[in-house]
């Protein structure tokens, strides 16, 4: 078992993250985001630069893929990019929406999806919760998820799913029983 680091290495630690996250984001000056914004546009220059540099793949545990940094990470990496200027709305979905999967996925699914979520290979930005009866009141979920054999029949409606055009996965919340 590996030994735990010291207090003085996680922090030296955190420091080198935050540093290269300085980094990256002074390539991408106020220039390039009043462009972005005037054009309506997504930052996928940005997006694409955070994910080869392995910034939004923190929380996929090495055996995925990723660094497996843990959460004091991953909150220093939008930290540093919403200190820069940068637009943190544009990745944090691909940092945390993961998790379900990897709380939650048998060993078959984490091993198809985590290491091409890692890489980005494959986006998971979108988070499908919103109805149009119901908003965002998870209570009272009107969209179903009913088994059929070895899969699951989907009926409902979803509105403003946030970053959908730019995922290539969506978590979906249905309701199953």
């Amino acid at each position: 078992m590996a030994e735990a680091k010291s207090h003085e290495a996680q922090a030296e630690e955190l420091q080198q993250i935050r540093q290269s996250v300085v980094a990256l984001c002074d390539k991408f000056p106020g220039e390039y985001w009043r462009e972005i914004d005037a054009k309506r546009e997504y930052p996928t220059a940005f997006v694409q630069a955070l994910t080869e540099a392995g910034f939004l793949a923190v929380l996929i545990p090495e055996e995925y893929g990723g660094s497996g940094l843990g959460l004091t990470a991953a909150a220093a990496v939008l930290e540093e990019i919403q200190k820069s200027g940068c637009n943190g709305a544009a990745c944090h979905a691909q940092m945390y929406i993961m998790g379900t999967i990897l709380r939650h996925g048998n060993a078959e699914q984490k091993a198809k999806w985590l290491p091409k979520i890692a890489t980005g290979e494959l986006r998971l930005q979108a988070f499908g919760v919103s109805e149009p009866s119901n908003g965002t009141d998870t209570l009272s979920l009107k969209t179903r998820a009913v088994r059929n054999g070895d899969h699951y029949v989907v009926n409902g409606g979803k509105i403003w799913t946030s970053r959908a055009e730019h995922s290539d996965l969506m978590l979906l919340l249905a309701r199953t029983t």
